[in-house]
């Protein structure tokens, strides 16, 4: 029997290999092995899709706008993801109720499980109470999600709103510190869950996906992502035709990876690498990156930008802004880093003598684009930060055409794995991920002080996590966070005194879910600090600051060299940031490391667990000892979220 066509609610199949004998199936009776992903605006949307993927299912992605017209029939069963708005709040994503009444099976997550229990009649409300980061909660094992799970489940949860009532035909079936993790319609085939199944700080998220997929909406699991290299090759080949490429090549492992893919689909004729020094590179940076990169074979030009960058100047919302080393905004400085990488690749295309439609080719991840916001990603989505190669000036060019991302719709994982089958070195394709916009979006640049009118308020309420030898301070600083699918710019929270590691992660974890003004929390190294931090010395993206990371950033990488923390670790930003706790004139800095798979979700090292406590200790001696200027070294305890990998 073979399947020839089908119609909105058909099957039309053909019978033993005879064309005459044609037969109207209705569509239960055969599964559409495809699943939808309807995003609600989600920051792991991708995830979810990648997720599914991996477990041999089909999946598309569309808008939870989407016109019912576009999905009858379509696909045997659909996720709805997270979002950042409220289901009952004005800025609520539209969506046709109609996608409910299909028949399929339908998991919501998170915002998605909201709307399932909005769209029947229950209520949700925002509680006191937000939930970010790991947390245990306990499910009911007979319901059919959770088959073959404990009851005890450690998940990823970040959110603001809750369930308040459950609408008719909905039971509970987990919970979380009273307030509820999953329900379901088993009647209807509806089920939601509170928390993100699809990241890497859901211990069982494979497990419960599983247990939709296929206990509960029948798929096959037949769907196989085979030959992904072929597919990318066709891609640049057919978009590219007979036209040539400028690869913007940083050195890290997505532009390296593109740059091979691009020799391989074009050859090297075609292909004219540039490596940008746009003087916020680590220390003698682009010299290695050259050394590395012609060693597998790729032509490199090396730009020497740095002046274009420091004195660079963009327009944003109608207004010029810059020039960078006097900015202080984390926004601004991407948008003027990522309109001058524009504009000195444009300048490259021409000192290079190629055509005026040359494609400019980048190594565009899709977190990238969710973090941006951008259309390509989800259109709903809240703007985490703005990437470096998704600013402005990059989607006009990309609208005209003139960009080339053929990693655009591939995870950092993936990408590995795509460089690892290209046969490019291990020391290439497992290099620590380092921002395009370097060290310019780790240095916390400001004027004066972070004092809102919150200040004293939020400084009283740290106060009851000041015990047992451990005391708590505000900082007068903000750094970007992740919470609720939004974005968030808050205060930093410092904890100093006893290193009771144990005692400081729990302190880290409660305090965003009870003081809603502050999302990042950092041990700080010395003696105790005690009462609220109200100084800071001005910092700006100049030699002398870029100058003190450059050299504390050294002084880390040369440790985790020595200890053989590379691999271990998935990312250690070094930050430094303008808060001088009592030494006029000093800055500090921040060792920020992360543990992830996924790279959208995550958790700093545990000190004496996942990092020795002696390199800990040599990393912060070695940078107060060696780097003029710097009153204090911190160690981010925050997980993701609320806090994102990098600061700002």
């Amino acid at each position: 029997m073979k399947v020839l066509n089908k119609t909105k609610s058909h099957f039309i199949i053909d019978v033993c290999g005879y064309t005459k004998h044609k037969y109207l199936i209705p569509l239960p009776i055969f599964m559409i092995e495809q699943l939808l992903i309807l995003d609600a605006g989600a920051q792991y949307g991708k995830v979810i899709d990648r997720r599914v993927r991996e477990l041999g299912v089909e999946t598309h992605i569309l808008p939870l706008s989407t016109p019912i017209e576009d999905i009858r029939g379509k696909y045997g069963a659909i996720i709805i993801s997270g979002g950042p708005q409220s289901v009952d709040g004005e800025n609520a994503p539209q969506y046709d109720p109609e996608i409910l009444n299909l028949g399929v099976p339908v998991l919501g997550i998170c915002y998605g499980m909201h709307l399932l229990n909005h769209a029947a009649g229950g209520t949700v409300e925002r509680k006191t109470t937000r939930e970010d980061g790991q947390h245990t909660i306990t499910v009911d094992t007979d319901s059919k999600l959770f088959t073959g799970l404990k009851k005890q489940q450690r998940v990823l949860l970040t959110h603001g709103d809750s369930i308040d009532t459950l609408a008719d035909g909905f039971v509970e079936s987990a919970r979380s510190d009273g307030i509820v993790s999953a329900i379901e319609h088993p009647e209807k085939q509806w089920y939601g869950v509170q928390f993100h199944p699809e990241v890497d700080l859901t211990d069982n998220g494979n497990a419960i996906f599983s247990n939709f997929l296929f206990n509960i909406a029948g798929f096959s699991g037949t769907y196989t992502m085979e030959n992904r290299i072929d597919k990318a090759i066709r891609y640049i080949q057919d978009e590219v035709g007979d036209k040539e490429v400028l690869a913007l090549v940083s050195g890290g492992v997505d532009s390296t990876v593109l740059a091979a893919l691009l020799y391989k689909a074009l050859g090297k004729d075609k292909v004219h690498a540039i490596h940008v020094d746009n003087g916020l590179m680590r220390l003698n940076e682009s010299a290695k990156v050259k050394k590395a990169l012609e060693a597998i074979g790729v032509d490199l030009h090396v730009i020497d930008a740095s002046e274009k960058f420091y004195n660079g100047k963009t327009t944003r919302n109608g207004a010029e802004i810059g020039p960078l080393n006097k900015t202080t905004s984390p926004e601004d400085k991407r948008f003027i880093i990522g309109d001058t990488f524009m504009r000195v690749s444009e300048a490259a295309i021409k000192s290079l003598g190629l055509p005026e439609n040359t494609y400019r080719a980048q190594g565009t991840l899709r977190p990238d684009l969710i973090e941006s916001a951008s259309i390509l990603a989800s259109g709903d989505a809240d703007a985490i930060k703005t990437h470096h190669n998704d600013t402005p000036l990059v989607r006009a060019q990309r609208a005209l055409g003139r960009i080339l991302e053929p990693l655009k719709d591939y995870h950092k994982d993936e990408v590995r794995k795509l460089g690892q089958m290209l046969g490019l070195p291990e020391e290439l394709t497992m290099r620590q991920p380092f921002p395009g916009p370097g060290l310019g979006v780790r240095i916390i640049c400001a004027d004066k002080p972070y004092i809102g009118p919150d200040f004293d308020v939020i400084n009283e309420q740290l106060q009851q996590f000041s015990t047992n030898g451990i005391s708590a301070t505000l900082i007068p600083i903000q750094t970007v966070g992740v919470q609720g699918d939004g974005r968030t710019y808050s205060y930093l929270a410092g904890l100093s005194g006893k290193q009771d590691w144990k005692k400081l992660f729990e302190i880290a974890h409660e305090i965003p879910k009870q003081i809603h003004g502050v999302n990042r929390i950092a041990y700080i190294f010395g003696e105790t600090i005690q009462g609220p931090i109200r100084n800071i010395t001005p910092t700006h993206l100049t030699p002398n600051v870029i100058s003190q990371l450059q050299h504390a950033d050294d002084i880390v990488n040369e440790v985790l060299i020595e200890y053989d923390l590379l691999r271990k670790l998935s990312q250690v930003p070094v930050v430094l940031f303008p808060a001088n706790f009592g030494s006029m004139g000093d800055r500090s800095i921040a060792i920020r490391t992360f543990m992830t798979n996924d790279f959208m979700t995550g958790r700093p090292a545990v000190p004496e667990i996942d990092i020795p406590i002696k390199a800990l200790h040599e990393m912060v001696t070695k940078i107060c000892w060696s780097v003029q200027g710097i009153s204090r070294v911190v160690y981010d305890l925050t997980s993701k979220p609320p806090g994102t990998t990098e600061w700002e």
